[in-house]
């Protein structure tokens, strides 16, 4: 209303002036101009970023600051505790002594991996997910829908990969076996303006699969239920309300669900990327995806 108020009030100052038709013509685009700007700069830019890499002094590190930086990166960057909490969609990491909890995993005749202790088994976890699916987690002979986490859009370094693994290790009283570290990657050494640009996803269920929506939700193949249904969503959300879930998950929480949906997926997302999901998700359940649609030809 108040924009509307001023773009009249403005008009009609031009409208009795005394200046020529050209010359008020003229002031009433500058003013729409101006009016539309300044509505542009309050709505949310969305720009999509490369996950930043924590920075750390190795100098300064001791194993205390390693592992209350894995505690953060547990809890935070590296989008654990989404899957890995009391829901039961994974083990409660936070609940179980990991130590034990690994020990009994590589003892067991179901477990077919190459770890061969704790710290090994945590690595593999994190680096291979399907080479080991506890029993009574993900579906019997599928891959594990746990993302591997040195890849996009987790992407944490080996540095980062190690705090996790010696907090794993430290947070039930255990002793961490895994060393400090001593030198920075030679590939995380290069200058940032040197690094390839990251490429943009070939259409919408990329983006999905790439940001691990179908880990929560049922969408393409997947029925999770820690999310809403995303393949009925247009018929609960208009197509602003849809975006709005993406940028702002927390402005409403669908009814029966936690608001545990990270924050930050459009700051993931380049911003073709999130109109590709947008316009999906529009769509979804109204018409499925082809074959030649999901493979992005």
């Amino acid at each position: 209303m108040t924009t509307q108020n001023t773009l009249s009030q403005d008009t009609e100052s031009i409208q009795h002036s005394g200046l020529p038709v050209i010359v008020k013509v003229l002031a009433f685009m500058v003013i729409l101009v101006l009016i539309f700007t300044g509505i542009a700069n309050l709505l949310p830019q969305v720009e999509g970023q490369a996950p930043k890499e924590t920075k750390v002094d190795l100098a300064a590190l001791t194993m205390d600051s390693y592992i209350a930086m894995g505690e953060q990166l547990f809890k935070g960057k590296g989008t654990c505790t989404l899957c890995h909490n009391e829901l039961g969609r994974a083990p409660n990491i936070l609940a179980l002594d990991m130590v034990a909890t690994a020990k009994k995993h590589l003892s067991s005749d179901e477990y077919k991996g190459e770890a061969k202790n704790s710290e090994g088994y945590f690595r593999e976890s994190m680096l291979e997910p399907s080479k080991y699916v506890v029993p009574g987690f993900g579906k019997q002979g599928e891959p594990s829908p746990m993302p591997v986490i040195n890849k996009p859009p987790i992407a944490l370094s080996d540095i980062e990969i190690g705090a996790i693994i010696a907090f794993l290790q430290a947070k039930d009283g255990g002793q961490p076996t895994i060393a400090l570290p001593k030198d920075v990657p030679a590939e995380n050494t290069q200058s940032s303006a040197l690094s390839a640009p990251p490429e943009v996803a070939k259409n919408a269920q990329a983006v999905l699969t790439k940001n691990g929506c179908p880990a929560c939700h049922t969408i393409l193949e997947s029925t999770a239920t820690i999310g809403p249904n995303l393949k009925t969503v247009s018929q609960r959300l208009s197509r602003e309300k849809i975006r709005e879930s993406i940028i702002n998950p927390g402005a409403v929480i669908a009814e029966g669900y936690p608001p545990i949906m990270p924050t930050n997926f459009a700051d993931k997302m380049m911003v073709k990327e999130l109109e590709m999901v947008v316009d999906f998700l529009a769509q979804a359940g109204q018409k499925p995806a082809t074959e030649t649609e999901q493979k992005g030809e």
